[in-house]
């Protein structure tokens, strides 16, 4: 098993992950040295994104940034912080601040300004794709750079949208 400390929020879970998923979606864990169950739909496929998972019984609908700086549940956002235990250095942060369209659609608000400091998670833009509202986040702290769309603009996927350093 691999062990990791997860930080959500102001709360710290020691994690034993199972390296070989179970039955295909699940995942042998154990969360403070208690056995638990949990179902990843997707877990043999590396190209779609988790978002839902079943624990201990229960779903629950999340979503995170790539880097696992945040995640967004029913009951809002979360601040994460995953160590491995097993190392003695923290994870760098990856990913170079270029946050592009995850889906082609319409920008159509602006919320954060160049020159702003932003925190992880924070709202930077709405963009709409099939009448639905998608809110770009900030992946971490940091300040903006670049924002080389406008609103109303029409953006492709992975078009670069805003860039935090």
């Amino acid at each position: 098993m691999s062990k990791i400390t997860v930080k959500i929020d102001e709360h710290t879970f020691e994690v034993e992950l199972g390296l070989v998923p179970v039955n295909g979606t699940g995942l042998e864990v154990r969360v403070d040295g208690e056995p638990l169950q949990v179902i990843v739909p997707n877990l043999g496929d590396p190209t779609e994104a988790i978002d839902w998972v079943i624990v201990g019984g229960r779903p629950y609908e999340i979503s995170a940034d790539p880097d696992l700086r945040w995640m967004r549940s029913y009951h809002g956002l979360h601040k994460l912080e995953i160590h491995d235990a097993e190392t003695s250095t923290s994870r760098p942060r990856s990913g170079d601040g270029r946050i592009k369209a995850p889906i082609p659609g319409q920008i159509t608000l602006i919320l954060a300004q160049v020159g702003e400091r932003v925190v992880a998670g924070q709202a930077l833009m709405i963009l709409e794709a099939m009448k639905m509202e998608n809110q770009i986040r900030a992946p971490f702290d940091g300040v903006v750079r670049a924002i080389p769309v406008s609103p109303g603009q029409v953006v492709k996927l992975r078009e670069v949208l805003v860039e935090v350093e």
